[in-house]
């Protein structure tokens, strides 16, 4: 029994009986496709604006509140350690960009960053300023207050940002819904006042033209799909904007780049698999973009421009008779990946991810026996060379470049970690071999890397894959102890879950929990053939994979169902609901942040945000019966069984476009509808954000602070930690 359970017959919060959970009134209406008739008794939980509908949230809130208050305490002191551990007044590493330095700070008591620059003092100066935390900037220039932005709006967060090539202007978007729709504003970074070329609701990324006269932006259509490009000349109503590119095709999105070297603009049109790339010499703004190599189904591709032995070339990454794909180099006239010369060829030991160049280099991400790794050429007379992996000493670690931030920088910024060592960025010099390490991430209060231990083993499915773990825990644990067990998995989209420290995890590992990381079929780690076989008809490998690693877990003594807790999120969620319906004896409780629960419903919708989109990942079950079918077997709201669940903390937010707070609603309604006892079914749905969550980072650490203290409390995890943070660091 857990404390939610003693306190059962206790009323908290006024009226909130903590012994009778909310129920949703059943209004049942048929869902009818390839000849099966499905009951919906909660969908008029859609209507986000409909009084019944907020005044069940509500109630779920006050529930939550209600059920959770045993934990205040326990909460306030997370939310403290992570405040304590983290360095509130912090600055980022400089990065240069024509005449200046650009970077961002923190300030201690204040939600949101300022975006800032500083001239350089020698026109060969590439070694970043050393700046210092509190200390003023000597020449700094404030381009963007993210606080002053936020005033008067209960969420903010900035999407993307591009500075013209002279910099004197500055085009950036902003969010103050948690939507995800922006609206682009442009300032004159000389005189500090912003123009009337203001466009809503469009994409996040912005592109300048070279020539500092036109800004590229995309919009979305009625399904949140970036379907349009348009183009914006300075001082002009955005009325007369141009629409450079539509794309019909509901599968497909677009948008615009620049190559670091700004010789040419890329209109890039996606779908999950397809990939088309057009281009337009970046010094003729107002052309036509001439089409690469024209789309085909399942060949994937993307562009960088590199001079190669003078003359100037194009790195493509593709998927062309290469699964995991490949790098090849060809002339900017290309038309077809067949013409390509080899770089990296096709391996189905190393997947290569993204390419990026500078004058002096070109910059490779692969992935070899799950860890990702940075390959490097270097750019001389005769050509690339042959490229290298940058060594590291860990077994453990994620390692990746960041790209260049200007064509005539000599180093390659790197940022790398492990599971116990904090996010660290380095320049690597290609023509030395050296790496200079410019800034380690600070965690205050005598953090130690020794205190912690990371491992890796392998687990075998059923199917002979073997499927990597990461544990990381407390060196006071001793392994195999039947610990409180965090099982964390996402599983979707070749997303791969890499190596890093978390400060806020640090208060479950110094309370004796173990962290667990299945990295699951569906995501990327093991290669393309892994993100395959885990999508689409194959998609169940994603749960088996899962429930694989939870059972040996429990079989090799790491821990026990009454310790052990999953938890997911977005298709991650989808993950905990499956898992939760399939194997509900193996949890003491699963936490759902923002859970794709109605999978089936959403999908079958192409006027929803984003459903036909994802028709390459799950599947069409609109018109094809086979993926309907698959699709309804493992649905998590369409297959909860009348038994004993654990405990569930389902986690949503009002103005996710990504996965509608209505899909954990019902979910949790059902749920409640279902089970003899609903009690420990938790919900809460944050009024006022979007997928991402709370927007300000205190407001963020206090969420995590929040379903943290239910994991301690649940799994069992000791409510004082083995040590906590110094306040003197």
């Amino acid at each position: 029994m857990t404390d939610l359970d003693r306190q059962s017959d206790r009323k908290l919060d006024q009226d909130i009986d903590v012994s009778s959970p909310p129920i949703a009134d059943r209004r049942p209406v048929e869902r009818v496709h390839h000849g099966d008739v499905f009951i919906d008794d909660y969908e008029w939980l859609r209507d986000k604006d409909g009084a019944d509908t907020v005044a069940y949230l509500e109630a779920e809130n006050d529930f939550t509140k209600a059920r959770t208050a045993h934990l205040e305490g326990l909460r306030d002191d997370v939310f403290s350690e992570i405040k304590a551990r983290t360095l509130e007044t912090d600055l980022s590493v400089p990065r240069r960009s024509g005449d200046y330095w650009y970077y961002s700070r923190t300030e201690e008591g204040h939600q949101y960053p300022l975006v800032c620059r500083t001239p350089i003092a020698q026109a060969d100066d590439w070694t970043p300023p050393r700046l210092e935390p509190g200390q003023p900037v000597e020449g700094e220039q404030i381009m963007l207050d993210g606080n002053a932005l936020a005033e008067g709006h209960d969420f903010f967060s900035f999407g993307g940002s591009d500075v013209s090539l002279d910099g004197s202007m500055l085009a950036y978007s902003i969010d103050v819904a948690g939507d995800e729709r922006y609206t682009i504003a442009v300032k004159d970074l000389r005189t500090g006042a912003l123009l009337d070329d203001s466009v809503e609701n469009t994409y996040p990324s912005v592109v300048w033209s070279a020539d500092g006269k036109y800004l590229f932006y995309s919009t979305y259509d009625d399904t949140w799909r970036p379907d349009k490009v348009h183009r914006h000349e300075l001082g002009t109503p955005t009325s007369a904007d141009v629409l450079v590119w539509h794309e019909p095709d509901g599968r497909f999105w677009s948008g615009v780049s620049r190559t670091t070297s700004d010789r040419y603009l890329l209109l890039d049109i996606h779908s999950k698999i397809t990939a088309e790339v057009r281009v337009l010499d970046a010094g003729d703004p107002t052309g036509e973009f001439r089409l690469l190599v024209p789309r085909e189904n399942g060949v994937d591709y993307e562009v960088e421009h590199a001079v190669v032995a003078g003359a100037d070339r194009f790195l493509v990454v593709h998927n062309k008779g290469a699964e995991n794909f490949a790098l090849g180099i060809g002339a900017t006239t290309l038309s077809s990946l067949d013409d390509l010369e080899p770089v990296i060829e096709p391996s189905d030991a190393v997947r290569v991810s993204n390419v990026s160049a500078s004058e002096r280099a070109v910059a490779v991400d692969v992935r070899e026996a799950g860890l990702p790794q940075v390959r490097i050429f270097r750019l001389g007379p005769d050509g690339l060379g042959h490229g290298s992996n940058i060594a590291f000493d860990e077994p453990m670690f994620d390692a990746h470049s960041v790209g260049f931030s200007d064509w005539r920088e000599p180093f390659v910024r790197l940022t790398y970690s492990s599971w116990v060592t904090p996010s660290t960025v380095i320049d690597y010099d290609p023509a030395t071999d050296e790496r200079h390490v410019r800034k380690q991430q600070p965690i205050l209060g005598g953090y130690d890397p020794a205190d912690y231990v990371q491992t890796r083993e392998w687990v075998e499915a059923a199917d002979g894959s073997r499927i990597p773990v990461s544990i990381v825990h407390h060196r006071s644990v001793a392994p195999r102890s039947d610990s409180p067990t965090l099982l964390y998995g996402y599983g979707a989209y070749e997303i791969s879950y890499d190596p890093y420290v978390s400060i806020a995890r640090l208060s479950l590992l110094d309370r004796g929990v173990v962290y667990a990381h299945a990295h699951i079929r569906g995501g990327g780690e093991m290669g393309r053939h892994w993100y395959d076989n885990g999508k689409m008809l194959h998609k169940k490998n994603t749960f088996s994979d899962y429930l694989d690693v939870a059972r040996h877990l429990i079989a090799s003594g790491w821990t026990s169902p009454s310790h052990l807790v999953g938890l997911g999120g977005s298709a991650g969620g989808l993950l905990m609901g499956a898992v939760v319906n399939d194997a509900p004896e193996l949890f003491a409780g699963i936490v759902a942040q923002v859970p794709f629960v109605d999978a089936l419903t959403t999908i079958l919708d192409p006027s929803l945000p984003l459903s036909e989109i994802e028709w390459d990942e799950w599947g069409d079950p609109l018109h094809h019966a086979d993926v309907y079918a698959y699709m309804k077997s493992y649905t998590p709201y369409e297959n909860i069984r009348d038994c004993a669940y654990p405990a569930i903390y389902a986690i949503t937010n009002i103005n996710d476009t990504r996965v509608y707070y209505v899909e954990p609603a019902k979910w949790v309604a059902k749920l409640r509808a279902t089970l003899a006892d609903s009690r420990h079914i938790l919900f809460k749905c944050e009024m006022s954000a979007g997928h991402g969550g709370a927007s300000g980072r205190y407001d963020a650490w206090r969420q995590t602070a929040d379903f943290y203290s239910w994991i301690i409390d649940v799994s069992g995890a000791a409510r004082t930690a083995v040590s906590k943070p110094s306040q003197n660091g």
